[in-house]
């Protein structure tokens, strides 16, 4: 069998590596008319398997090999050159077919070369059949398969320095973001400064760390915080927030999937767990996962394994777990809907995160740090607040804490016309508590400026936005923020009431 025009374009235009990894596989099997293969690269100083095919492929992929052991994958690598072994070859690794019902006979072993050079893989081919004799390997043949190997050996190594590169342009991306956003915890107040010097503290460690308090204050932050200070500071730093998606969904994307799982599962993904390898991993509302999904991250922080859906094999990971919930867990577990050991395993390091309302003597600080980062966004000098506004502002109870302060600051930044924010610029709800939220969005006008503001239950002096505004805010602010149940309440899908907060600039961050 000879390899076609479309076989090499095939290897040369695939930029997924994983992709690829499993067509030059398949490829040399095809070529070789033989079922079972491997695909090995070199990793932090081992040879481990990234691709395998045939009966029991399973039992080898995500194998490693010590370059001190003996294999033929390793010759190879080290020797730099294609070799034929028989299974009783002294350079066979026999042990990993130790408890295989068909063994290999014959084995056929290329080198991954980068331009002629670097060896830094090698792919095999088995024969099985009880004769051996199954491998072509005619000298003519064998030249035609190695160069056909070089050719995706050269690919492979591309799309792998392509995908290192586009990982390293999604952190630096990240860092840039954080820098431009200035998303730091800002505060002086005496529980402020106690919760960062915990931080500090819980940095130092690899323990689990849970996070809670209300929604709005900054949960996120804090889980960067701790991060940041910790030994995993240069691994990633992955968030999940756990009722963002269908319970169905949450399993696949934390950890991942095997080709075949379910239906539209084309191919092998790599789920949260595995990608934050190293790093640290935070979990927003964890309150809302499904019970049966608990028992799943129990065996995460217990055995610090994973196996993804549909898989038969685990893996070993080293994550750091940060989780945050703006629920009573212990309530939760009491009512059966938390399990009482996960609680536990992830309440090793507990914060509890203050409300706005509990450090009045920070809005001062965040409401110009917001102004400044807005400004700073929209290529404009900074508004200022006046003292009457601070005031005003100071003696209100922020249900929706930071959150809510930072979506005022930027409608402020749209709605207010001079550089200075006044007592007439602050919506009603701010100013009477309890009554009609939103000011109308036409410029100069403003609840205080006007001589008879609208009762809270005349509709029909409102604007439809201001109406749906007012609505929106208030079941966020009745469900604390969370806005799977806010959009429950509402009777609508999830994503359509994320969607109209958006259009109405609304956010929830952290």
């Amino acid at each position: 069998m000879t390899i076609s025009i479309n076989d090499y374009k095939a290897l040369s235009q695939e930029l997924d590596p994983e992709k690829l990894q499993t067509k030059i596989l398949a490829l040399l099997l095809k070529l070789q008319n033989v079922e079972r293969g491997s695909l090995w690269l070199k990793r932090d100083n081992m040879y481990e398997c990234v691709e395998a095919m045939g009966n029991k492929s399973e039992k080898i992929k995500g194998v490693q090999i010590s370059p001190q052991e003996q294999s033929i994958v390793g010759w190879v690598i080290k020797n730099g050159k294609m070799t034929v072994a028989e299974a009783g070859d002294s350079r066979h690794f026999s042990s990993i077919e130790r408890n295989f019902r068909i063994k290999s006979k014959l084995i056929l072993c290329f080198p991954l070369h980068f331009k002629g050079q670097e060896v830094y893989g090698a792919v095999q081919v088995i024969d099985t059949s009880t004769s051996g004799e199954q491998l072509n390997l005619d000298p003519a043949y064998l030249t035609m398969l190695q160069d056909m190997v070089d050719i995706g050996s050269i690919s492979l190594r591309n799309s792998l320095e392509f995908q290192k590169q586009r990982i390293e342009y999604a952190e630096l991306s990240r860092t840039l973001s954080s820098i431009r956003d200035n998303k730091s915890i800002v505060g002086k107040s005496q529980s402020v400064n106690k919760a960062l010097k915990l931080v500090e503290n819980y940095g130092a460690t690899n323990y689990p760390v849970l996070l809670y308090g209300e929604s709005g204050t900054g949960k996120e932050l804090f889980a960067e915080a701790i991060h940041a200070q910790s030994s995993r500071a240069q691994k990633p730093f992955l968030t999940q927030n756990c009722s963002a998606i269908p319970e169905n969904l949450l399993e696949s994307e934390l950890f991942g999937y095997v080709k075949g799982a379910f239906t539209g599962a084309t191919t092998n993904k790599s789920g949260l767990f595995e990608a934050a390898d190293g790093g640290t991993v935070f979990l927003d509302e964890i309150g809302d996962m499904d019970i049966n999904l608990q028992a799943k991250l129990l065996r995460v922080l217990q055995e610090n394994e994973i196996k993804p859906l549909g898989g038969t094999q685990t893996k070993k990971i080293d994550i750091r777990i940060i989780s945050a919930t703006n629920r009573n867990l212990e309530e939760e577990v009491r009512s059966g809907r938390f399990r009482e050991d996960l609680y536990y395993r992830l309440n090793v390091l507990p914060l509890k995160l203050p409300a706005l309302r509990e450090r009045k003597e920070d809005i001062n600080l965040l409401t110009e740090h917001f102004l400044n980062r807005e400004a700073a966004h929209s290529h404009m000098l900074p508004k200022k607040m006046s003292a009457e506004a601070m005031k005003v502002m100071g003696a209100y109870n922020w249900p929706g804490n930071i959150r809510e302060l930072e979506n005022m600051v930027k409608q402020f930044q749209a709605m207010v016309p001079g550089d200075t924010i006044t007592g007439r610029d602050l919506p009603l709800h701010i100013i009477h508590p309890g009554t009609t939220p939103p000011q109308k969005t036409q410029q100069n006008s403003s609840p205080a400026s006007q001589e008879h503001p609208p009762s809270a239950h005349d509709l029909t002096s409102m604007t439809w936005k201001e109406v749906e505004y007012s609505y929106v805010m208030k079941l966020l602010e009745r469900y604390r923020w969370n806005i799977s149940r806010a959009a429950r309440a509402a009777d609508i899908n999830r994503s359509t009431f994320d969607s109209r907060m958006k259009k109405l600039g609304i956010n929830k961050q952290g």
